[in-house]
């Protein structure tokens, strides 16, 4: 059985297939990036899962965070410049945190 590990991550790749996905986990330099480049990452982990499982973890995730900003009456705010780097709009982020 591998080794469990317990680390920080603030990047993450998620690649699906037909048969399942990938999510490799990663962490930013602190270094910043020569002007016209990509930031540089270090590789932690990579988790291998069912495309079923992926679907229900992302589920759970969902109803677990939306119901911690509940009980604690609080939003978790995302910089737009977040949005923005990942290619998400706006509009699409809040209809997915508004959903049931």
């Amino acid at each position: 059985m591998p080794e469990s590990f317990d680390v920080y991550t603030d990047s993450f790749q998620v690649n699906i297939g037909a048969w399942g996905a990938t999510i490799n986990f990663s962490l930013s330099s602190n270094n910043p990036p020569a002007p016209g480049s990509q930031p540089q990452s270090a590789p932690l982990g990579t988790v291998r899962t069912s495309l079923e499982h992926l679907k229900v973890m992302t589920f759970m995730l969902k109803r677990q965070i939306s119901q911690f900003e509940s009980s604690q009456q609080i939003t978790i705010e995302l910089p737009t410049q977040v949005l923005s780097a990942t290619g998400i709009p706006m509009e699409d982020w809040d209809a997915f945190w508004k959903q049931a």
